[in-house]
């Protein structure tokens, strides 16, 4: 059940590297939204142990505070 738990939340993030290559296209708060996310989802991964829970919640307040950064 952990390998399998590891395999999805390693995949998971993977992912999201490769949609990230794809924010050529977007505006400038778009992709300091789209990397908080990448970089939150990691160190949620990272702090949790690889827990799917902490991987998304580490993704949500990385995509926050990355939109707000993105206000200037």
């Amino acid at each position: 059940m952990k390998t399998m738990q590891r395999f999805l939340t390693g995949s998971a993030v993977v992912m999201l590297m490769f949609g990230l290559s794809a924010c050529d296209g977007m505006s400038r708060r778009g992709q300091d939204t789209a990397v908080g996310a990448g970089i939150g989802a990691v160190g949620g991964a990272v702090l949790t142990g690889g827990s799917a829970l902490g991987t998304v919640g580490g993704a949500a307040v990385g995509g926050v505070i990355g939109n707000q950064a993105g206000k200037r």
